[in-house]
């Protein structure tokens, strides 16, 4: 069965950051804690609505090679919604491979930022709808800044500079991710979302932050982004579920502590997609 790769006006978007092998997740991309099986958490948020899912090697810029192959294949044959993969991804070969174990697009940071014309070049080989780029955020000094490396080093690129020329160097999508807010369930980065006051002519999906429903109702009232990636606030609502049908294994009380100090901070797909 092929995947439709039609998609609504506001995606909901299941981020799950993967480090060997394993669905992990932390806060402001650090002190990452293993939860599961990817493939299974993926299987759950297509069964329960996604619109899409993005898989991110978050140790894959570390070491120069992705290595989500195997997880992209087992995933690919259980679900039929857009898959974007993204992680230490350098080379056209790579993508080639990419997409050949089950991907439908790609997402790049740490290469374009160095190598902006991996852009064009990625472009002009797979079109601009394979081509999605991951702006990781932080403020430093008072100003935006665009970081690689999952999060550790600081480009020196402002963001909003690094968002213009992703655009008219031909990107098909942005997914702009505020470091600060990462994991944290403490709502959107207000700030960063002042900073997008021009006009963006391509998809731009918001993640980091997201703690309640509300969070996700204003981004999508606002018409101006394309979705929301959300990464916590799922996996500890899911965490159960999947626990009943597969052998769990990594860090649960870390999840179930979790759990109970941000209980406001959990909330099924079908809730969200139905605000």
């Amino acid at each position: 069965m092929p995947k439709t790769l039609k998609m609504p006006d506001f995606r909901i978007i299941p981020n799950l950051y993967i480090k060997n092998n394993a669905l992990v997740q932390g806060i402001n991309l650090e002190g990452l804690r293993v939860i599961g099986k990817p493939e299974v958490f993926a299987k759950t948020y297509y069964e329960n609505g996604a619109d899409e899912l993005f898989y991110s090697d978050v140790v894959a810029s570390l070491y120069g090679q992705n290595t989500l192959y195997d997880i992209i294949e087992k995933t690919a044959k259980n679900i039929f919604i857009p898959l974007t993969v993204g992680g230490g991804i350098r080379s056209v070969e790579e993508i080639k491979k990419i997409l050949k174990s089950g991907a439908d697009k790609i997402s790049l940071n740490s290469a374009a930022v160095q190598n902006p014309n991996l852009i064009i070049q990625c472009v002009k080989i797979f079109g601009s709808s394979t081509i999605s780029i991951n702006i990781q955020t932080n403020k430093v000094n008072g100003e935006f800044y665009v970081f690689t490396e999952s999060g550790r080093n600081n480009s020196g690129k402002k963001t909003i500079d690094w968002i213009k020329q992703v655009e008219s160097l031909g990107a098909g999508e942005i997914i702009l991710t505020s470091i600060s807010k990462e994991g944290t369930g403490k709502g959107i980065d207000d700030e960063l979302l002042k900073l997008l006051d021009f006009k963006i002519n391509i998809p731009l999906v918001i993640h980091g932050g997201v703690g309640s429903i509300k969070d996700v109702e204003n981004l999508r009232k606002a018409k101006k982004y394309s979705g929301v990636a959300i990464s916590s606030a799922l996996h500890y609502y899911y965490f159960n579920k999947v626990e009943k049908t597969e052998q769990v294994f990594g860090n649960k009380d870390f999840i179930l502590g979790f759990r109970e100090k941000n209980d406001q901070n959990k909330f099924s797909l079908n809730e969200v997609k139905n605000i």
